[in-house]
């Protein structure tokens, strides 16, 4: 079946739109962890639309919507199993489902009537919707390929042995880190050296006073108190 109208290809020169130039008045970037956003890159959308192009035989008319906005918004519908009216404010309301259909830029308004959901369905028919699937298939699986063989690169060049480091020395990156025939000042040694060494200033001291002679005194030291006896 020929579809009435005519259509103008929207993809020579590359048919995906770069997430980051998607514009959103409000502010704020789309993620590319979305699952739309996944899902849009993995439509090849140049083969999709060479399909739904030879639907088109006139060449006067209006020209229809886009392949991806036709085909976008039937996959919307089916995964979301929602009404083509639903489809319509879902995608109107949901910036990430613009991306999806093509849109540059976010808007607040109906990208099209509901009903046009009917000749979407009457242009993209069952063989073409099965080529469509097959050849997301194929790029899926494609993709999963080319990452396990990048997987399977990285884990042989993991295996490489390594040369061993030019310099041998240690390096101490931490103030905790010393050496062990250092001292550090929680060491519990220092603080019985400094007990010892204060006992010797303090005989000394009181040796060479005036009470030396006078006193017949015994000064022991004990739990860091002097006592006299």
């Amino acid at each position: 079946m020929l579809a009435i109208g005519m259509y103008r290809k929207r993809y020579q020169s590359g048919p995906q739109i770069p997430l980051e130039e998607f514009y959103m008045a409000f502010g704020g970037r789309l993620s590319k962890a979305n699952r739309w956003v996944k899902l849009a890159a993995l439509i090849p959308w140049d083969e999709v639309e060479k399909r739904y192009a030879q639907q088109f035989k006139s060449s006067v008319g209006n020209p229809a919507y886009p392949v991806r906005v036709a085909f976008g918004a039937l996959l919307i519908k089916e995964k979301l199993k929602i009404t083509d009216e639903e489809t319509v404010e879902q995608i109107r309301e949901n910036p990430y489902l613009q991306y999806f259909i093509g849109n540059k830029v976010y808007s607040d308004k109906p990208p099209f009537a509901s009903s046009t959901m009917v000749y979407f369905r009457l242009r993209l028919t069952a063989d073409i919707l099965k080529e469509i699937n097959a050849l997301i298939v194929e790029r899926a699986e494609r993709e999963k390929r080319e990452d396990a063989a990048k997987n399977c690169k990285h884990e042989k060049d993991d295996e490489q042995p390594k040369d061993p480091p030019k310099n041998s020395e240690t390096l101490l990156m931490d103030a905790i880190c010393i050496l062990e025939d250092i001292r550090y000042p929680h060491d519990v040694t220092l603080l019985d050296e400094a007990r010892r060494k204060t006992e010797m200033i303090i005989d000394t001291m009181f040796k060479n006073s005036k009470h030396a002679g006078s006193m017949v005194s015994k000064v022991a030291p004990f739990a860091g108190a002097w006592i006299e006896t």
